[in-house]
């Protein structure tokens, strides 16, 4: 992780290292005032995004974590008094509740001020559960919750003769249940969703040019045919062509590419993309809707939709406690009402549908979940949705986007030649006087490589940058030009055959080549590559050593992606893909019955990481990769990937021993309720049953712990 924090102090004003501040929306970027702004026209409303983006699986849609908190403290405060005034509880406990006029009202009052503010969003919940006939978690709360409710005020207006006065069940039910869901969206931390940060891209105005000068107008009031000024440092409002001026622009949010691209009059340009260095006007062509970057959004939207409808593990079991009791509670009903005793029946009945329910898995999981984030973040692994972590360990084949996640992202020296054959040394040292004063990143790497081999630089004089062909400096009274097949083009030179058989080569490779030349002699060239980096050579053996395929995408040339799966024992290469086809291939890949995990970094990679069953976006890329993906590595060392894989295999282990606990209890108490042994004179009494319900939670809050000795450190990845 160190090695890129330098990113995050002094951006430099081009290239890799800029994608980080560029990219994050409440930061002011010159001329375009605060970009963090919800309020662009073709952004999804709010409420139809909260279907889905809050945690991918509608149970808390539009739920927020301190709404779980608030419930839960209020309800856990008149829990209190309803526990301590219930009758078989101060019997439990061999106290008299104190009896004063009225004291009886206490639990059936505040006890359905519980069951509505508490349980509201269980009984909301339930209701979609029923209405998409998926039930889960929140029906089988509900139902507890809502026959305690029932049984209860029958036995408190003494309709019925019953003795079902579950205040107390239903009060702690609601509470343990709050805590749960608190517990579990806090250690997730809900998403801000993908699509407000593909809005924030955009700026909030454009400056357009009219007759009498320029005007600074909303974006949503461009229309095609407008021409607006883009100045130096400033994000394109709108897709367009230049009119005017020529300027490096940083595309990498929609390539992924950290290169810069020289565009000039007639280019296209799209919005959301950086002028780094000049002033440009630019005549629109597309808004809103139309720009390629609401097409990614629509995209990102689509993918985010078809992942969404999974059922995590807690809710297949709540399924199964759901119908097991629903049948429990008919059998038992028919058969007490054969054996003649109607009240019998209903109070057996009830008592089962009740305690169905089991406190425990309301923290079996959420505590697994909030200790398994906590381990992860300690990685530098940030779980955003917990779909992610259980899905992880069936993954059968990881995707890796290639620039900036196998590789640096940056350009690095790799190697040198000169037209005579010898005395590389001095070219880098004079490539290095030449390119000192420039910021450009091809610049920051060849003085980078001469000092990492400790050359003493000449002294250069009168710098000054070409652009897009190079830049020049007076050396020792000889003008010095460092640049690449445009500068050679210009000044008409060709290299010499010794020269060109190694650049020749080097372009192969896919290696971008500058050429030295004094006057208008051609001294050599240096080839600069984007390094692989280091870890991800052990990422790759570790993942497949695990049974898992390793595969890589990128826009970059076949040969180059080639090369760098040959180096890195690479599975699958998918070579020259567009941005737009990334997503294409992970549905490609799912459709041969793969399980895809993507990890990438750019906005051209949310499509895809929203497509996968698991989205893991780097760390130094851009906010919305890493709002579209469940998991996002806060370094950018590839080794983290097998945190994850480790981590879902063991917490998911202790999910499935909680579950066991939590179900186990009900498995067994459930027929005692429904009175199976009541022949022999074995009947479990709602007070017996609620001692039962404390030890298999407390057991399995204890048994979440465990998870705290997994070793989940990248650096010692094996």
């Amino acid at each position: 992780m160190a090695e890129h924090d330098h990113h995050h102090h002094h951006p430099s004003p081009v290239g890799e290292a800029d994608r980080d501040d560029s990219a994050v929306p409440s930061r002011k970027v010159e001329g375009t005032g605060p970009a963090a702004h919800q309020h662009h026209g073709h952004v999804q409303g709010r409420e139809d995004r909260d279907d889905h983006a809050v945690h991918s699986h509608g149970q808390h849609a539009g739920h927020s974590t301190a709404m779980f908190k608030d419930r839960f403290w209020l309800t856990l405060a008149l829990s209190v008094p309803v526990v301590y005034f219930s009758p078989m509880f101060g019997h439990l406990l061999g106290y008299m509740p104190p009896e004063f006029p009225g004291s009886a009202w206490i639990p059936p009052v505040l006890g359905t001020v519980i069951f509505l503010y508490g349980g509201m969003p269980f009984l909301k919940g339930g209701l979609n559960e029923l209405k998409s006939r998926q039930p889960g978690m929140m029906l089988l709360i509900s139902m507890a919750i809502s026959v305690a409710f029932a049984a209860s005020w029958a036995t408190s207006l003494r309709i019925g003769n019953f003795d079902l006065d579950f205040w107390w069940e239903l009060a702690l039910l609601v509470a343990i249940m709050l805590l749960g869901h608190w517990i579990e969206m806090r250690a997730l931390g809900s998403a801000q969703g993908a699509l407000d940060a593909l809005a924030a891209l955009l700026p909030d105005e454009a400056e357009r040019i009219t007759d009498t000068g320029v005007e600074t107008v909303s974006v949503s009031d461009l229309r095609t045919g407008d021409k607006v000024l883009v100045r130096s440092g400033a994000r394109m409002p709108a897709d367009g062509t230049i009119a005017e001026g020529q300027a490096e622009f940083d595309e990498s949010m929609i390539t992924g590419e950290s290169k810069t691209v020289t565009r000039s009059v007639g280019d296209p340009v799209v919005a959301g993309t950086v002028a780094t260095d000049n002033t440009v006007r630019v005549t629109v062509t597309a808004v809103g809707d139309d720009t390629a970057l609401a097409g990614i959004q629509r995209l990102v939207a689509e993918a985010q939709a078809s992942s969404s409808k999974a059922q995590a593990l807690a809710d297949r079991a709540a399924a199964f406690l759901f119908y097991f009791a629903t049948i429990a509670g008919v059998i038992t009903f028919i058969a007490w009402t054969l054996l003649g005793s109607l009240p019998e029946a209903v109070t057996r009945m009830v008592t089962v549908l009740v305690i169905a329910c089991p406190h425990a898995l309301g923290l079996a999981i959420p505590l697994v979940i909030a200790i398994s984030t906590e381990q992860a973040a300690r990685a530098g692994v940030l779980i955003k949705d917990r779909i992610a972590l259980e899905r992880m360990r069936t993954i059968d084949v990881v995707l890796f986007d290639k620039t900036g996640t196998l590789t640096k992202g940056e350009p690095e020296v790799s190697s040198t030649a000169t037209s005579d054959g010898d005395g590389t040394d001095d070219l880098l040292a004079l490539a290095a006087a030449v390119e000192s004063d420039s910021e450009h990143p091809v610049a920051r790497a060849i003085v980078r490589a001469a000092h990492h081999k400790g050359l003493q630089l000449p002294n250069a004089t009168g710098f000054t940058s070409m652009t897009g062909r190079g830049v020049r400096a007076t050396i020792d009274g000889r003008t010095v030009q460092v640049g690449g097949p445009a500068l050679l083009r210009e000044l008409r030179l060709t290299e010499p055959e010794s020269l060109a058989a190694a650049t020749r080569e080097w372009m192969g490779r896919g290696a971008a080549v500058l050429h030295v030349i004094d006057g208008d002699r051609i001294l050599g060239a240096v080839s600069l590559e984007d390094a692989i980096r280091p870890e991800s050579r052990q990422a790759v053996a570790a993942l497949q050593s695990r049974g898992v395929m390793v595969a890589m995408i990128t826009g970059d040339a076949t040969q180059v992606a080639t090369a760098v799966g040959a180096e890195l024992n690479i599975d699958e290469v998918f070579a020259e893909v567009l941005p737009a086809d990334k997503d294409k291939k992970v549905a490609e890949l799912q459709a041969r019955g793969l399980k895809v995990a993507m990890v990438g970094d750019g906005v051209n990679d949310s499509p895809a990481l929203a497509r996968a069953e698991v989205g893991i976006a780097i760390g130094a890329g851009t906010d919305v990769a890493m709002e579209s993906a469940g998991v996002i590595l806060a370094g950018n060392d590839p080794r983290a990937v097998l945190s994850m894989v480790d981590l879902s295999r063991a917490s998911y282990a202790k999910m499935w021993q909680n579950l066991v606990w939590a179900t186990g209890y009900n498995v067994i108490a459930v027929p005692l309720a429904a009175g199976v042994l009541a022949f022999a004179g074995i009947v479990l009494s709602p007070a017996a049953g609620a001692v039962l319900m404390s030890v298999s939670t407390i057991v399995v809050a204890l048994n979440a712990q465990l998870l705290r000795r997994v070793k989940l450190n990248p650096s010692q990845v094996r």
